[in-house]
């Protein structure tokens, strides 16, 4: 099968289910433990305009709408300078649309807490793409703003980032209590922040398809590796995990053509 990636879908049930967008679905979790290959054929589509490019821009751009489309703005990074609930932005329409929704700020855990942001609807989606482990919600505000604020007070606290590579090798701490850990939280806080304090406790816990986790890790790429082929371990994240601990990061390649096989 051929077509252009895009990260894959993600459905959770008692094991993440993961799908390609290609002619109505493409079962990734069918491929575990079984030898595929992956070839790029030289063709990148931006993900926002769909005009071919020579090289992409953050998660699939162009150039052109690397600097100007909204997807790829600042506020993806750093939720704290949205302006979409004051009606401003790159493109006001899509701004009100997808940042001045609820958002939810979370804690979730793998070798270490990490604290985020992502709107609503992206639960528990987001935290899968991240290969969280385990993930809990800490606060559920109005707009992404206020999200924001929020996420940068905890950033003193907590990492904002994942450990990829460790994430991809299982290192779980078992000592990790979300619950403990975000109540603490409220009573550190000033007032003015744990006001959209959530009571959900709901811890989530993320079952990954794999068979077996790489010790050391090698990622790979389609700019330096064209052709990606081997037995497929499993998935986690955004990653393909293949043997001899080599990984593939779909998301990295959004907008790449390639044929599965």
């Amino acid at each position: 099968m051929k077509g252009i990636l895009h990260k894959m879908n993600v459905d959770l049930k008692d094991q993440v289910q993961y799908s390609l967008i290609w002619n109505g679905g493409l079962a990734m979790n069918d491929f575990i433990g079984k030898e595929i290959r992956l070839e790029y054929d030289g063709k990148i589509v931006c993900q926002n305009c769909s005009k071919q490019t020579k090289k992409s821009f953050g998660e699939g751009f162009c150039y052109p709408c690397f600097i100007s489309a909204p997807q790829a703005a600042e506020c993806i990074i750093r939720p704290e300078l949205c302006r979409a609930h004051l009606g401003e932005g790159r493109d006001v329409e899509w701004e009100e649309k997808h940042h001045n929704q609820p958002h939810v700020v979370y804690l979730a855990a793998s070798d270490r807490v990490k604290v985020g942001v992502t709107r609503s609807t992206n639960v528990p989606s987001r935290w899968i793409d991240q290969g969280a482990m385990e993930a809990i919600r800490i606060a559920e505000t109005p707009n992404r703003y206020e999200a924001g604020r929020l996420e940068v007070e905890l950033k003193a606290m907590f990492t904002d980032k994942t450990n990829w590579q460790r994430m991809l090798k299982n290192e779980f701490d078992d000592d990790i209590d979300l619950e403990e850990e975000k109540w603490s939280l409220h009573e550190q806080l000033p007032s003015d922040l744990t006001e959209y304090f959530s009571e959900n406790d709901e811890i989530i816990s993320i079952n990954y398809p794999v068979l077996e986790y790489p010790t050391k890790v090698k990622s790979m790429s389609f700019d330096k590796t064209p052709l990606v082929e081997g037995k497929l371990m499993g998935i986690k994240g955004q990653y393909l995990l293949f043997d001899e601990g080599r990984v593939l990061n779909i998301r990295k390649h959004t907008g790449y053509e390639i044929e599965i096989s």
